[in-house]
C-alpha cells in the first residue's frame, strides 16, 4: 500500500510517503509558510519515489490540535488532493502520533500550544478499544486538552514517559510531571512519519472519512492573548 501523510501542526512541518512499510520522509522548508511550501514537497516528492497520485492508496494527515494556520494548511491540501484524485482520507490526532512516535507504551504527551498553556494528552498502548487495535495503537486515557503547566491533569501511576516541545518550554511542568515520569522526550515533536505509521493499518482495514467532513481539531478557541493578559505575564502591549 502507498500512503501520503501531511504534518504542519507547529512550525517543523514534514510529509511523508508510505510504501508497504518502507517510508521516505521530506521536511518542509524553515523559515516559509507551509501554504507556500507544502504542494511543492508533495510533488517533489512524490516525482522522488517515482509515484504518482493514482498510485495513492490513502492520504493522512494530522489533525490537530497545534497551530491554527498549520492545521488549515494540512487539513485544506489533504482534503483537496482526496477531492481531486477520489483518495481515501484518514484524519489522524497529533497528540496520538507523538505517543507513537516516542516509543513508549505509557506515553505523555505535552505539546507547546504558546499562551502559557500546553496541549496534553495521556496514552496507553495494548488498551485500545476492539476497533483500534491493529499495528502500533495507542488509546486515549482520558480527554486531551489545552492546560497551564501547573493544571495539567496527573495520571495515578508511576512509570510514564513524558515527550513533547512543552517539556522543554515550561519547567513548572516537568517539575510537575516528576513523580508520575522516569522516561523523558522533550525534544520530539510532530513528524509525518509517525502519521504514516498511524495511518497504514487503519487505511487497510478500511478507515475513511468523506473529504467533506474533514476539519482541523483545535482543542483551543482562543486565537491570542488580549493586551492585558499579555502585560500580565511580563509581555509588550
Amino acid at each position: 500500500m502507498n500512503l501520503l501523510a501531511l504534518e504542519t501542526s507547529t512550525d517543523v512541518g514534514s510529509i511523508a510517503l508510505w510504501r508497504d512499510g518502507d517510508i521516505l520522509l521530506r521536511t518542509c522548508p524553515t523559515g516559509v509558510s507551509h501554504s507556500l511550501t507544502l504542494l511543492p514537497l508533495i510533488a517533489a516528492t512524490m516525482a522522488e519515489a517515482g509515484l504518482g497520485f493514482t498510485d495513492l492508496q490513502g492520504i493522512a494527515f494530522a489533525a490537530g490540535p497545534g497551530a491554527f494556520t498549520g492545521l488549515r494548511v494540512a487539513c485544506g491540501v489533504a482534503q483537496g488532493l482526496a477531492f481531486a484524485h477520489d483518495i481515501p482520507l484518514l484524519p489522524l490526532g497529533t497528540l496520538d502520533a507523538l505517543a507513537i512516535a516516542s516509543g513508549g507504551q505509557r506515553v505523555l504527551v505535552a505539546l507547546d500550544a504558546r499562551m502559557g498553556e500546553v496541549y496534553f494528552g495521556c496514552f496507553e498502548a495494548g488498551r485500545a478499544t476492539p476497533l483500534a487495535i491493529r499495528l502500533d495503537a495507542h488509546s486515549a486515557q482520558g480527554t486531551i486538552g489545552v492546560y497551564s503547566p501547573v493544571a495539567v491533569p496527573l495520571p495515578e501511576s508511576t512509570g510514564w514517559l513524558a515527550c513533547g516541545n512543552g517539556l522543554a518550554a515550561y519547567p513548572a511542568l516537568r517539575e510537575r510531571l516528576s513523580t508520575c515520569v522516569d522516561q523523558w522526550r522533550p525534544d520530539l515533536m510532530p513528524s509525518a512519519d509517525a502519521v504514516a505509521r498511524l495511518a497504514a493499518p487503519r487505511l487497510a482495514s478500511g478507515e475513511r472519512l468523506d473529504p467533506a467532513n474533514a476539519v482541523p481539531v483545535y482543542v483551543r478557541d482562543k486565537v491570542a492573548q488580549t493586551v492585558a493578559e499579555r502585560l500580565q505575564r511580563g509581555g509588550k502591549a
